[in-house]
Formats: C-alpha cells, structure tokens, sequence
C-alpha cells in the first residue's frame, strides 16, 4: 500500500462547513415519541403545546379564609370588621378552590377568631391572594420550542400543563471501531510493543455527553479487509461511523483509501496542532470520520468534527453556567429576610447586556423554563434599581445569549410561531419575548433595552397605528418600523355567547377582562368606549388585568369573566367565540443601526416566510397586506 500524501490542509473552518454542506440530508434528524417521565436530557424535535391550564381552577394563595371582597370594605385598624363563618368567610389552606362568592383570601395571621366570627382589621381587595386558573400555564399555550433539551422543571411544567408524552430527536447510534495491530484491551497484559486502547472509551463517553448512543466493536488489526467488513456492518447498524487510527500517512494507514472506494471523502488533512491527519467523508449515505490516533489529537478531532455532526443528528447544542454582568430593565424589590432567585431572561443590546426579571412567584414554574439565569438578591439587600449593573448567573451560554433577540412590547402567539421557527434555524438564533405592553415596550427600546418592540397603538385622531407614538418617544431621531401583519381585535365570549353580547356597548352588563395599562388592546378598548360613550368605571372588571391575550381567554374560557377584549387566534386557539370589533395594524419598531446584523436579518426572513404564514392562517385572524414592508419614522 502506498503512503498518503497530503496536497494541503484545510482550514479547521473551512473543512467544517465543507463537511456539513456536503453531507446534507445526511444528517437529517429522526423522532421518536417518548414519555415526559423519562424525557430528561432529551431534546424537543417540535413545539410542545399546554393541554390543560395550571391551575386548572382559581386557588388559594396562601392559608387563611376565603372571603367575599365586598363585605370587608371599610374594615381598618380603627374599625375592625367581624365576619361570620359560612356566610362571609370559609377556612381555606393553599391550594383550595375559591368558588363563588368567595373572591379573596386573607392571610391567617391578618385574622383574630372572637366568639362572633372572624376579626379582620383591612379590607381584602377582589382577588387578593388567589391564584386565577391559567395563572402559570394556560391551554394551547407553547411550553416548549422545538430543539430544547429537557430539564427536570421542563418535566415538572409539561406534566402539571397535561402532556404526557413528546416527539424528541432520535438519539443518533455512533459507530466507534479502534483500529491497529498494536492495541490491546485496557483488562489485557500488555507486552512490550502493545498499546494500551483507550480512545475508543473516551469517544463513547464524549458521545453519550452529546445526546448520542455510542456503539464500540471490536478492535481490528491493520487489515484491509477486515477494517473495511467493520466500517460497512457499522454503517449498517448506526447513523454515523468514527474509526480511530489509520488516518495518517503511513503505509498502514487503509482508512482513507477504504473510504474512497466505499464513499467519497471530502477532507483529508486539516490545519489543527495536533490532529492534523482528520478524514471527513460520506458512506452509504451516512457520516465516517477518520481520527488520528494520539489521544490528545483524538479528542480534538472528535470535538472539532464529530460534536457538529452529532449535535445536528441529536439536536442538542453547547451550554454552561456562568456568571455575567447585565443592566437591569426593571426595578426588584426584595426583602432583608431573604436570599433572593430572581429569574431573567438575558440578551446583549449594542454594547452591554440586558437582563429582564421574570415572574417571582413560587408557583411560577413556566419562568423557570424561560429563564435563561438568576439575579441573587442577596440577604442584606433590598433590591436593585432599572438600570443598575447586576451579576447574572447564567442557565445556557454566554454564545446563545449573543444570538439573541430582545423582544420586548405586545403579545401575540405569532411571537411564539417565530420563537419556534428561530431555535430549528441553524444559526441558533433565539428570540427572547417579554410581554409589557405597547408602550412599555417602545420605552423599554428608547433606554436602549431592547432590539424590537412589538407595537399596535392606535392614534385616536388620525386612525393612524404607531407612529405618532415612536415621534412622540424618539424625538429628533429616525426610527424604523416594519410593519408586521393585520389582526382582529374583538370580544371573546362563551361557546354559544349564552348573554348575547353584541358589541362594546354591552360590557356594561357583564364581567369584564381587561389587559395591563400601556397595552395596545386596552388603548383600542378605551377608544371604542370613548366612542360608545361609556366610562370605565361603568365596566364590571375593567381593573381586572391580564398580560397575555392566552390569558384574557384563559379567564372567559373558565367562567371567571364573561367577556374579554383581545386577538381572534387566542379565542380560537381556547375554542371560545368571538365577536369582531375592528382590526388593527400589529408592528415591529426597532433602531435603524440593528436592521444589518445577522439576528435581525433572520427575523425579517422568517417574518415574510411561507411558513411563518401557513402557521398564521391556521391559527385564524391574521391578515398579511403589508408584512415586511420597512418605513423610516422621523420624530
């Protein structure tokens, strides 16, 4: 046999993407259906979608007693108000239901038991201490993206949401064949001129750190024959082959030409000290890298060239915890007494990063799954400031922190549609949302604390959506708005809408879910109102708020509101009815130095994707006129 001679070496780079380009569909993923019990570790292959809400009723918050709000106005430290058992109070522990008429908890401590009742000295406010049903989780809400790696609260947040069981990616079997007349196995006696094999061992575990099956045979002598019936029974019984040894030049040295008379290889030699003599090739359709056998040169071949082709197979991507400085969007308050968790979610915005708190309640496990770290109060602290520099101490990595967007302003679930299209992109781009409302969120992109702010306010005299707002807010400055997609605003009533309701001018009759101030559906409210002639304060719930248009849905869905204001896929996606009140232009402000950078660029793609849209249309309301189309605002 021939020695092989190396007419260059490719750049590490270089014979990576070459490698990856040419192999194609041949490290295309599978599925498989596993239970949610035993899904840890692995990773999602599609979007995980909530089947029941959490919790499924409205409960209690705390221990105490379970009140009707309305009969504890007036009480206060100078005039307290005793209440009765069974009529205007019942004993609740965490946990319980509070049904009608009970609508607030009190505290047990807040309380003094006395021979006529019960002694409370404040007034308990209309939900005080309870928990709304759909409060965490909320049917038809996404839990997970595709192409997540399961954690233990993964598991914990899709069970209490219903799923039982989840597609995940195939755990890709890797074929590892040690090669050489020399070696011998690590239980052997080895005589002198013996090698003691030990890559084989290390492949196996750096695969299993991957998400693969690692599959060792036997080791084979430096016989053609014999290498090329062990390469071809692996590529039979695996998804990709790694044969160690044999890679180099010496006359012994049959993997290469094995290879081209089987495959094609497409690298043989790359610039790497050590592990300089890597062959990349394709065989039988599947993936065989060739690995040179000194362990150090070992290890940093497989982690060079193999850990990409096993990540893409197994669907699994690099993390670390670390910790990092990041400027605080929103103040946090804590108390002396303790050592505080507050979950962020982080994202690096021109030059700095930015973190933004998550939900803080104990129950809230979803903020556990969105979380991409803590900011730790620490027990002596009160708190942090908006704006303050504080160490965050991250769940992924630092890499994945730069490849994501900031997006912070209005909900809509096309944001999850997008999320979910942008973690199957190979570019490993994330889009962090957080949900403030319009006009939060266009203040959140004037501090400089986010790169897109998800916009549909409505200008009450021109009829005009956003863009008075961003001249109002960015004066003297050029700001860009892409416009998103067209949406149906309107009421979202009970299967059948047993009252009746017709229009805005009936929700003085019934109860009423509003969203948060600053959000563009309640703008939109207000002005319809304004319009019918009617006051706020005319409307049953007007001060109820909730966050999300999945959460206004969650609340008609389950008879704790008769109507709410919001989004036709929301009403559709809970199979609640739904009464137009107008449309509106739903958008996307950003700053014109980000519109270049790959992030960015990625998002505008996906926002004018078939895909995206196919996605849209079945969720129901959207309408796509001017999706894309990018105008220049002049404050």
């Amino acid at each position: 046999m021939k020695r092989n001679i190396y007419l260059k070496t490719t750049p590490v780079e270089e014979a990576r993407d070459t490698y990856m380009e040419a192999l194609g569909d041949a490290v295309g993923p599978k599925q498989e259906k596993v239970k949610v019990i035993d899904a840890l570790d692995r990773v999602t292959f599609e979007a995980v979608y909530a089947v029941y809400s959490s919790p499924l009723y409205n409960s209690a918050a705390m221990d105490g007693i379970a009140v009707i709000s309305s009969r504890t106005v007036g009480a206060s430290e100078s005039a307290p108000v005793t209440l009765r058992a069974g009529d205007d109070y019942i004993i609740v522990d965490t946990g319980d239901p509070i049904k009608k008429p009970y609508d607030a908890v009190i505290m047990a401590e807040d309380t003094q038991e006395t021979e006529n009742g019960m002694l409370i000295r404040s007034a308990a406010p209309a939900w005080q201490h309870v928990r709304p049903v759909g409060e965490d989780i909320v049917a038809g809400e996404m839990i997970l993206t595709r192409c997540h790696k399961i954690r233990p609260i993964d598991i914990g947040v899709l069970l209490s949401g219903g799923v039982t069981e989840i597609s995940v990616f195939a755990r890709p079997k890797v074929g590892i064949i040690p090669t050489g007349t020399e070696i011998v196995e690590p239980y052997e006696d080895p005589e002198e001129g013996d090698i003691i094999e030990s890559n084989s061992r290390m492949f196996e575990a750096m695969v299993k750190k991957q998400g693969g099956i690692p599959c060792r045979y036997d080791i084979v002598p430096d016989d053609y024959e014999e290498i090329k019936a062990s390469v071809l029974k692996a590529l039979e019984e695996n998804d990709m082959v790694i044969v160690n040894a044999g890679s180099s030049a010496g006359t012994e040295d049959f993997t290469v030409h094995i290879l081209r008379e089987i495959g094609e290889v497409f690298v043989h030699g790359v610039a790497m000290k050590p592990g300089k003599p890597v062959i990349l090739a394709k065989a039988c359709g599947k993936p065989v890298i060739g690995i040179p056998g000194y362990p150090v040169s070992a290890y940093l071949a497989v982690e060079n060239f193999a850990y990409p082709v096993i990540r893409k197979l197994a669907g699994t991507g690099a993390s670390g915890e670390i910790n990092m400085e990041a400027v605080l969007s929103r103040r946090l308050v804590s108390s002396l007494k303790h050592r505080e968790y507050v979950r962020v979610r982080v994202g690096r915005v021109g030059d700095r990063y930015v973190c933004a708190p998550l939900a803080r309640g104990a129950g809230a496990a979803m903020s556990m799954v969105r979380a991409d770290g803590f900011c730790i109060i620490p027990q002596e602290v009160e708190g942090y400031e908006a704006g303050e520099t504080v160490e965050v101490t991250l769940l992924c990595s630092p890499e994945e922190i730069d490849r994501t967007i900031v997006c912070t302003g209005s909900h809509d679930m096309l944001l999850d549609v997008i999320s979910d299209l942008m973690s199957g992109e190979s570019e490993g781009i994330r889009l962090s949302s957080t949900h403030v409302g319009s006009l939060g969120g266009l203040m959140a992109l004037q501090r400089g604390e986010a790169h897109i702010t998800p916009t549909h306010l409505l200008d009450e005299e021109t009829g005009i959506y956003n863009e008075s707002y961003i001249r109002l807010l960015f004066p003297n400055q050029e700001m860009l708005l892409v416009k998103g997609v067209g949406r149906i605003q309107g009421l979202m009533v009970a299967p059948g809408n047993p009252l009746n309701i017709r229009g805005v001018e009936d929700l003085t009759r019934v109860r009423f879910v509003n969203r948060q101030r600053g959000a563009g559906t309640r703008v939109l409210l207000d002005y319809k109102l304004k319009q019918a002639g009617i006051s706020p304060s005319e409307v049953e719930g007007y001060d109820a708020e909730a966050a999300t248009h999945m959460a206004v849905a969650a609340q008609v869905a389950g008879g704790e509101a008769d109507c709410g204001m919001g989004v036709y896929s929301a009403a559709h996606t809970m199979g609640l009815d739904f009464i137009p009140v107008g449309k509106e232009e739903y958008d996307f402000a950003m700053r014109p130095e980000i519109y270049e950078i790959p992030e960015i660029k990625c998002f505008l793609r996906l926002l004018t994707s078939d895909e995206f849209r196919e996605k849209l249309v079945e969720l129901g309301g959207y309408s796509f006129d001017r999706t894309g189309e990018t105008m220049i605002v002049r404050g």
